[in-house]
């Protein structure tokens, strides 16, 4: 799995990418990634790669010349994102369909600044736009990185124990995830519940999915509705 990353900041890659079994994956080349500086596509010297809007209004947006020149730099864009609110929320389901087949894919992360991109470029690069969550960041780095983590921790061989390392997750079982529990069995005065300590498979799933299902009835109502 490779990602090309389309920024002016490019010292905020790898960032987070680098640490844990996503940067040991990175360190092994189970992924890689190549940062693209908008900038080297600059139309003067000043480094200016965003203009003001036609129409008025406030905020600047990036040049389509600017920003085409860099995605013709590369070889082999394969898909295109472009992290905008106006894009459907990433998703689970959404993330695995991205890293399925991960070791032929090629992805393509254009990382916006200011009010956003010009509108013909997304036309004209037939590129997916790709909402994090409803709310504004100051640019798309983070949200690629969000996006980069979250697929390639299911590519194969980058968590340890295989598939069941992810099966159990928040979202993988159609909600969230059951209330989890470590040594020492009891701490500050509060104790492991007791059905976990017992050793009776059959009861301790039908506890975790008893807890799952109102954990999520009462935070995210709105899985429920998904099944």
């Amino acid at each position: 799995m490779h990602f090309n990353i389309l920024t002016i900041f490019p010292e905020m890659f790898p960032g987070t990418l680098a640490g844990g079994v996503v940067g040991r994956a990175l360190d092994r080349g189970v992924w890689s990634y190549k940062v693209i500086n908008i900038r080297d596509f600059a139309i003067n010297n000043y480094g200016s790669v965003d203009d003001e809007q036609f129409g008025g209004g406030v905020g600047m947006v990036m040049r389509p010349d600017v920003l085409g020149a860099a995605l013709d730099s590369i070889e082999n864009p394969g898909q295109i994102i472009y992290f905008s609110p106006r894009g459907p929320t990433l998703t689970q389901k959404m993330v695995r369909n991205f890293a399925e087949n991960s070791e032929n894919k090629t992805f393509t992360l254009l990382c916006g600044r200011y009010e956003g991109i010009d509108q013909r470029v997304i036309d004209m690069y037939n590129i997916m736009e790709l909402s994090i969550g409803d709310y504004i960041l100051s640019g798309g780095e983070i949200a690629a990185q969000v996006f980069v983590d979250s697929a390639v921790r299911l590519v194969d061989n980058v968590l340890g124990g295989g598939v069941d390392a992810t099966a159990n997750e928040s979202f993988e079982i159609g909600g969230l995830e059951w209330p989890l529990y470590t040594r020492p069995s009891v701490w500050r005065g509060q104790s492991v519940p007791e059905v976990l300590l017992s050793g009776h498979h059959g009861n301790i799933e039908r506890w975790r999915k008893e807890q799952s299902d109102a954990i999520t009835k009462e935070r995210r109502p709105d899985l429920l509705k998904e099944k």
